[in-house]
């Protein structure tokens, strides 16, 4: 491996300047304007789309795509899935459904639901860290404490 060719650009350095600057202020007016916003939660439909863009725009910002249109073409493909996901899920609770996986009870009546626990290869002092969290240290204050569809656990206290 020659030193010189580590540091020697194989592309215009204006072009991948103007690559990187059109693929920003694409995905910033999208995510900024565009895409709904869960409330403090991401989803799994989230994640994946997140980990696609970033595939998808690194692709159109260096180059593998001939013109920065074909990646704003995949960009806005995958921005339009991600949005019409957000509606369907939002007026279809069945989509909902598919979408984000149900809430389910890792906690009930001060007893740990061990259905649950090794249905989702939770230990039970995962759970107790987490309930340690949301400061409490004593199950029996517990009505119901559920995994909730984004990872979160969420706590209903008996009072």
């Amino acid at each position: 491996m020659n030193l010189s060719d580590l540091f020697s650009p194989d592309q215009p350095l204006l072009e991948m300047v103007v690559r990187g600057s059109v693929i920003y202020w694409f995905l910033l007016i999208v995510f900024r304007f565009v895409l709904r916003r869960d409330v403090g939660s991401m989803s799994m439909a989230d994640l994946l789309f997140i980990v696609l863009v970033a595939d998808a725009s690194s692709n159109a910002m260096q180059g593998e795509y001939r013109s920065v249109t074909n990646g704003i073409a995949l960009l806005g493909t995958l921005i339009g899935w991600n949005y019409l996901l957000d509606v369907l899920a939002y007026r279809f609770e069945k989509v909902a459904a598919f979408l984000e996986p149900p809430a389910e009870p890792l906690v009930r009546h001060g007893k740990f639901v061990t259905r649950t626990l090794r249905k989702q290869r939770i230990t039970v002092e995962e759970v107790l860290a987490k309930l340690r969290e949301e400061g409490i240290d004593d199950l029996s204050v517990i009505k119901i404490a559920r995994l909730e569809g984004d990872g979160k656990v969420s706590v209903i206290r008996n009072d």
